[in-house]
């Protein structure tokens, strides 16, 4: 019983070490972001990489699916955790983010080709949530949650990685990054991963409001 505890404690400390490993801040956060009150999510940039036999026309289409399927994930994380007063700043509604980049021309092939700045002033909002997403499976469509350590010698463990980033409209400078390999412990589908890996980071979001509060009595 011992020996299972203290397995279970190890594999604990594990995932949240890498979790803290895997997250940049800038330095500078603090001063870029202290004018902050809305955020805007944009859907992200997927890459699939799929054993199926289907046309570039049919993979581009499930890359934007992907694509947007975070970016709702993402969301309605941060709606529950908003109405728990969790965080410092607003986020955009995805409809009127998107209905903006549709009335300026912008849609999900474009959106790479302009900077975080750019997208700041057209959307109206302080900084931009953005990302980016390499699957080989279609994780909007889920997955199975089942898993055991043959995945690991059977190459059927590893689904991909996915990065969350947040930039600072004004300068366009990278404030904030999050990076984490998907695999079956991930979650069952887009939402459900979403939601276990931020709240794997929730005490490195710098936008949590508790955590800006001790940031400001320690100065």
């Amino acid at each position: 019983m011992m020996k299972k505890i203290i397995f279970l404690l190890f594999c604990g400390i594990s995932i949240w070490g890498n979790a803290q490993k895997n997250i940049y801040e800038s330095a500078k956060f603090d001063d870029l972001s202290q004018e902050h009150q809305v955020l805007a999510i944009i859907p992200f940039l997927t890459h699939l990489d799929l054993e199926d036999n289907i046309s570039k026309e049919e993979l581009k289409i499930l890359e934007k699916k992907e694509g947007y399927a975070v970016q709702n994930a993402l969301e309605t994380y941060f709606s529950k955790r908003k109405q728990k007063k969790k965080f410092s700043v607003e986020f955009q509604n995805i409809k009127n983010t998107n209905a903006l980049l549709a009335q300026n021309n912008i849609d999900y092939n474009t959106i790479d080709v302009y900077t975080a700045k750019q997208l700041s002033d057209i959307l109206g909002v302080d900084g931009i949530v953005s990302g980016n997403l390499n699957l080989n499976v279609l994780l909007s469509e889920g997955v199975t949650a089942e898993f055991s350590f043959m995945d690991y010698f059977m190459g059927d463990a590893n689904y991909g990685r996915i990065g969350v980033k947040i930039s600072d409209g004004t300068t366009g400078k990278l404030l904030w990054k999050y990076e984490k390999e998907i695999n079956k412990k991930s979650g069952k589908n887009t939402n459900d991963l979403i939601d276990r890996m931020m709240k794997l980071a929730a005490r490195k979001f710098p936008y949590d409001r508790e955590k800006r509060k001790d940031r400001k009595r320690n100065q």
